[in-house]
């Protein structure tokens, strides 16, 4: 399972299971969005932007690895979406949950510090690792020149994985 939205991160994600998990076309990828719940006419606009996003994704993995299927699923939820991301894990049974991991700038940091909120211990990709009951994976390209991911699991925080 891959959980995709519209970052950079998200399909570096995505590019690193197609890469390093998928290894015969009995393989299957669940490609999970998580949107926030909307009513009316923007609820429409938003599912069709959702939709549009995760059949994008859906076509990339099937030009990468013809034969192995993809699935695409929405869930909505309100504010923490890591709780959603690991009840659907579970509830799938996926062997292997990836999630793009973002490195944040020192000026957030700066900014977090200065305006005297307390930093939080973690986002969404810390909690699913922690939590779920499967093997969590939270992918962040290294960089484009010297290329590899940082990969993070329970046990390695940011092991460069060059490949």
């Amino acid at each position: 399972m891959v959980v995709v939205d519209s970052s950079m991160e998200a399909k570096g994600a995505l590019e690193w299971a197609l890469s390093h998990t998928v290894q015969s076309q009995d393989d299957a990828i669940v490609l999970l969005h998580v949107a926030k719940p909307y009513e009316g006419e923007r609820k429409r606009e938003i599912d069709g932007r959702a939709w549009e996003l995760l059949h994008s994704m859906k076509s990339m993995c099937q030009k990468r690895r013809p034969g192995v299927q993809v699935e695409v699923v929405i869930r909505e939820g309100q504010s923490n979406k890591g709780p959603i991301i690991v009840e659907e894990a579970k509830r799938r049974r996926v062997l292997l949950l990836a999630i793009g991991q973002r490195k944040r700038s020192m000026m957030w940091w700066l900014t977090r510090r200065w305006s005297g909120r307390r930093l939080r211990r973690g986002g969404v990709v810390e909690y699913c690792i922690e939590n779920a009951t499967c093997m969590t994976v939270g992918v962040r390209r290294k960089s484009k020149s010297l290329g590899g991911y940082l990969i993070t699991t329970k046990r390695h925080k940011n092991f460069w994985l060059l490949a």
